[in-house]
Order: structure tokens, then sequence, then C-alpha cells
């Protein structure tokens, strides 16, 4: 039998080596998660004191806690979104410097270097919408689904960023052009946002906007966040979003891992 001490780094180890080098390239460089938050930020204390009146109008239906209740599990789901659809930008980076060929050379499995750059997506998530909730608390927002309902918005949101990051990954190595990535990041982001209640209750919209969201994640992961955060929550409705997430999240996977086999062959 082998020792264990020579024994070959498992998948599991790979991934975490993998995810480390890039979680140290963002604690030298915290400001590109200081960047993400900006927006968001600025979404939430300036539309959230200036459309709370919007609670008033006939129709809306999450109105008893207020606009900033409303808007800031879709505040945490749009940047989950934004920072998700700039993932491939890593693997560009790591193909014009010679990173790639490098690890492509390594013992490295290939299966963890796709994972640890949507581990390292996840992490990335699970801070900056903490960061998001407290400011939305500071701010006077109460939840009254606690912690469990933090959890769950959490959760939405991680399995939201994985869904982006394995479609912007499989971009970038399919494409392996930068003004491409950033061009397909800007036509499907902004849609999908607005196509759903991330801002605005889908009762106030047309109907046509309410039938698309129906098949729009980020509206599932809207919809979980939302109401996982109510004092009476609807946990079918949460566990049915959150397990559509989690199949997408699956397709998506499986996608961005045929765009690596293909980029391998190709290279």
């Amino acid at each position: 039998m082998e020792p264990v001490g020579t024994r070959p780094p498992t998948a599991i180890t790979h991934t975490a080596l993998l995810t480390g080098r890039l979680l140290r390239t963002l604690w030298r460089m915290p400001t590109f998660l200081v960047i993400g938050l900006v927006q968001p930020v600025i979404w939430l204390l300036l539309f959230g004191q200036l459309f709370r009146s919007v609670v008033n109008l006939p129709g809306f239906a999450h109105g008893s806690g207020g606009f900033l209740q409303f808007l800031t599990p879709g505040v945490v789901m749009m940047t989950a979104l934004f920072a998700s659809a700039w993932a491939g930008t890593t693997y560009l980076q790591d193909i014009d410097r010679g990173v790639m060929d490098r690890l492509l050379t390594s013992p490295a499995g290939r299966g963890a270097m796709m994972c640890a750059t949507m581990a390292y997506q996840a992490i990335q998530t699970v801070i900056q919408s903490l960061i998001i909730v407290v400011i939305a608390l500071t701010a006077g927002a109460r939840f009254p689904g606690g912690g469990v309902g933090v959890g769950v918005t959490v959760l939405a949101a991680v399995l939201l960023a994985l869904i982006f990051s394995a479609l912007s990954n499989a971009v970038a190595l399919l494409t392996r052009q930068q003004a491409t990535l950033i061009a397909i990041s800007q036509f499907t982001t902004l849609p999908l946002m607005f196509l759903s209640s991330a801002v605005m209750d889908l009762h106030l919209a047309p109907k046509w906007v309410a039938q698309v969201a129906r098949y729009n994640p980020v509206e599932w992961a809207v919809v979980a966040a939302r109401q996982a955060m109510l004092a009476h929550t609807d946990w079918i409705t949460v566990w049915t979003r959150l397990g559509l997430l989690a199949a997408a999240v699956l397709v998506m996977g499986l996608f961005a891992t045929r765009a690596f086999r293909a980029y391998r062959k190709s290279a």
C-alpha cells in the first residue's frame, strides 16, 4: 500500500490549492471586491430612499416591510449576477499570460481548474451578500425571516453566481476574446435583472414581463430570498426555486466542462 504522504493530491486538494491561488490575488488586491459593491450600495441606499413610496401603490404586494426590505434581495442577486458575469476574465488573463499552458502541463486536475474558479466566485458572493445585508440592516431594513432567511438569501445568491460564472467561463474559453465576453455580459445581465422582480413588483409590470420572469434564474433567486425573509415563509416556493437554480447550475457546469474540453483540443 502506498504511504499516505506520497499519495497524489486528490481532486479536492487540487481545487483547494487553485482556489487559494485566486483568493490570494483577492487578498492582495481587495479593490475588486470593493468596486463590485459600489453600484449595489448606491442602488440600495439611493433608490431605497428615492422610491420608498412605491410600496403605497395599489397592487404592490410586498409593501408591508417597506421598499428597503423589498429591494435588498434584489440588490443581493444583482451583485451576484454582475460579478459572476465577469468570471471568465480570469481564464482570459491566464491564457494571455501563459499560466493556462503551465497549468495544463502540470498534474493539476482539469475538473479542479473549473471548480476552483466557481468556488472562488461563490466565496466572493458570500462576502458581498453578507455586507449588503448588514448595510440594509444599518439603513433600517428589518427581515422577519431572521438568520434562516439570510442564509437562504446567501445560498440563492451563490447558486445564481455559479450559473453565470460557469456561463462566463464557457464563453471565455470558446471565444478567447475580452471584447466578446464584455458584449455578451452586458447583453444578458441588464435584461435579466429588469425582467425579474429584483427592483419592482411584477404585479405592476406588463403581463408579458411576468410571463418571461417565470423562466428567469434571477427571478428564481429573488423569489426564494424574498420569501425566506418574510415572517410567514412559503417554503414550498423557496425549495422549488432553489431546486430550479441547482438544476441550472448542473446544466451550466456541464456546458462549461465541454467548453474546457474544446479549448484543450484546440490549444
